[in-house]
């Protein structure tokens, strides 16, 4: 399954992570503003299943959408496209990158030092 979605469909994804489920309505009430027409969201959500990202439960006439694609995995599979197609798949370049261009401080790289090393053992 491809993995990568339009920001309005990533829009539509984290309503459903964050919902687990949703009726429509409920994802229409959270989408933010500007919301687009509430056809147009009905299709994105038709085209998220049609690409197996979400599936539903019928109830009466009304369908419940639950995600199948997992945040977490999608999460992953967005950083790892970042680091492959922006710092030549290092993630040494990649932190390199944040610690010069965020004025990232040494607090907060041995907090991720720590977290490397602890996942290590």
């Amino acid at each position: 399954m491809k993995k990568y979605l339009n920001k309005r469909e990533e829009i539509i994804m984290k309503i459903l992570w964050k919902l687990d489920r949703a009726f429509l309505k409920e994802i229409i009430a959270e989408y933010p503003e500007p919301k687009p027409p509430t056809t147009t969201i009905a299709s994105m959500v038709k085209k998220l299943e049609d690409r197996g990202f979400v599936t539903h439960k019928v109830f009466g006439k009304t369908n419940q959408y639950l995600p199948v694609l997992k945040e977490e995995e999608y999460t992953q599979s967005e950083i790892k496209n970042l680091v492959q197609n922006y710092f030549s798949g290092s993630f040494e370049e990649l932190v390199s990158f944040f610690y010069k261009k965020e004025d990232a401080n040494i607090e907060e790289l041995n907090k991720i030092y720590k977290q490397i090393r602890s996942k290590d053992k």
